[in-house]
């Protein structure tokens, strides 16, 4: 079960319906890393690295030099030591990026060997199921245009849980979020994301015009460096505040956490640092009884962490009725690098997406398709 190599293929897919995103900016591309991680009786597994993949290329020879001969069950302390040796680097970015994916792939590969689903060496399996969101209501060239067209799908596809984009301006955000109420109806349950893009202030005007409409969260309201705004903002908020997909391992987590400044954290394992820091993350989350819900928005590969991740995790401290089960962000953006680089990919039905049960993520690549959207 030793490690005998490691690749980096960096992806990325045109949006040529359109650019979409949020209140900072549109993006014009979809791109990620996927990592491929080889043990040395031939069994290979996959992971996803975010961030920038030129750049994780660039941290690929380290990451080798500390990983290559390593046990895969062992990887956990190598990457401790890679963060004690390389403290000048910090957490907060590509060396992060870079041991998430290679983790993500080293639990793959480490299931497919023992022949067990990842959810099982992380914590057990407690659903055959997990219950997702559908994250869409993007921002766009033409938001007045194009923003009602989205709910309208949102609502005929019958999803019973979504998230808009807003942050644009606090008027632009009850204008926004009356359309889904009215479109959606009453019965959705409905999330909105500011992406950062507000101050206390007119985070505090948002909300307060937002809460007539019986908003679920308000995600990322300010940013992920203020946490004394978030602080103030939980303390006096109507609606529960969801935040982390910006953060990095659980040291980050845990100061915003100690604080009892979030209500809902975002860890977003192709970020955070993989299912190593995912776990301590949900750990932290679960000692002060407070909700958590992966962030996710890159590949295929990806998403399949974050099911099995969120079926790993105990429902404490419900027991058999869970008022507000732990959900998945399921992104409805158009997504080539989620919806053609699997041979298998993960779908939601009535609100859910199964678990799977076959040895490591589950998943099979498709080869071809990688190579179509791989950077030369």
């Amino acid at each position: 079960m030793v490690i005998q190599d490691i690749s980096f293929i960096p992806l990325q897919a045109a949006l040529t319906g359109g650019a979409y995103g949020m209140s900072k900016s549109l993006a014009t591309a979809r791109a990620t890393t996927l990592v491929r991680l080889k043990l040395d009786d031939g069994t290979e597994g996959i992971g996803e690295a975010w961030g920038i993949p030129q750049v994780n290329l660039a941290y690929l020879p380290l990451l080798k030099g500390y990983l290559i001969g390593a046990n895969v069950l062992d990887v956990e302390h190598v990457y401790a030591q890679m963060l004690a040796k390389h403290y000048h680097f910090g957490t907060q970015g590509p060396l992060l990026w870079s041991i998430s994916g290679i983790d993500m792939a080293a639990k793959d590969a480490a299931g497919k060997r023992l022949g067990q689903p990842v959810h099982r060496l992380i914590g057990g399996k407690q659903a055959a199921s997990v219950h997702v969101y559908a994250s869409g209501g993007y921002l766009t060239e033409n938001s007045a245009a194009d923003f009602e067209p989205q709910i309208a799908a949102m609502a005929e596809a019958g999803h019973r849980a979504v998230k808009i984009k807003i942050g644009v301006s606090p008027a632009s955000d009850e204008e926004r979020v009356a359309i889904a109420r009215r479109l959606l109806g009453p019965d959705v349950d409905i999330m909105v994301d500011i992406n950062s893009n507000y101050t206390l202030d007119l985070a505090r005007e948002s909300i307060t015009r937002l809460a007539p409409y019986r908003i679920d969260w308000v995600e990322e309201p300010l940013s992920p460096e203020d946490l004394s705004g978030y602080e103030i903002l939980q303390r006096w908020s109507p609606v529960p505040i969801a935040t982390g997909e910006a953060l990095y391992t659980a040291f980050g987590f845990k100061r915003l956490i100690d604080r009892r400044a979030v209500d809902i954290v975002q860890p977003d394992l192709s970020l955070c640092g993989g299912f190593w820091q995912g776990r301590q993350i949900a750990q932290l989350a679960m000692l002060d009884h407070l909700r958590l819900s992966p962030h996710v928005w890159g590949s295929g590969v990806g998403l399949a962490a974050a099911v099995h991740f969120v079926a790993s995790l105990p429902v404490y401290p419900h027991a058999g009725n869970v008022p507000r089960p732990t959900l998945v962000e399921y992104d409805l953006g158009t997504n080539p690098l989620r919806d053609t680089i699997l041979k298998n990919p993960l779908k939601p039905t009535d609100g859910r997406i199964a678990v799977p049960d076959e040895p490591g993520l589950g998943i099979e690549i498709d080869w071809d398709a990688v190579e179509r959207h791989a950077l030369a």
